[in-house]
Order: C-alpha cells, then structure tokens, then sequence
C-alpha cells in the first residue's frame, strides 16, 4: 500500500528503542524517556513548509502524530510544526 501525506506533513518511519535490564527484563517504548526519533519516508506536497526530505533522520514531539501500520511497519504522519531537529 502507498501513503503520501498532504499538505505539511510529514510520514515518519519509527525507530524501535527497546531495552533490557541487566536481569534480561525487556523495558518497552512506552516506559522509557528517551528521544523520540525516526526517518522520514514520504513528505507533503507543501514545499514552503516543508524542510526535510526522505531519507532524513528527525526528532519529534512525543505525543505528535497519528501512528498508522503499513506492510506490517508502524509509521507516524506529522504535521512538520511537530518535527523539532533534523539529526545529521
């Protein structure tokens, strides 16, 4: 299935931070308070706006977005206000 997000905003694929313990407990997204970070896979059609690009790792607001699966992989669509550093 192909997504192309409209407007400003921007389709991020999310990366996993899954964690353990030194006990082998696995700590999971949800619980942990770290960055939230991804890389952008498909961006709007307004340029003006707009300022990353495929491919670009990016920080973003934490409760940001609408989480969609596509082909089994969870995705989030931002609006680019939410996007708060590009990662180089």
């Amino acid at each position: 299935m192909k997504v192309k997000p409209l407007a400003d905003r921007v389709m991020v694929k999310l990366e996993k931070n899954e964690a353990k313990t030194a006990g082998g407990i696995i700590i999971p997204d949800t619980a942990q308070e770290k960055t939230q970070t991804g890389t952008v896979v498909e961006v709007g059609d307004d340029k003006d706006v707009i300022k990353v690009a495929p491919g670009q790792k990016v920080m973003y607001d934490k409760y940001a977005g609408t989480q969609v699966k596509i082909d089994g992989v969870e995705h989030l669509i931002l609006k680019m206000s939410d996007i708060i550093a590009a990662i180089e």
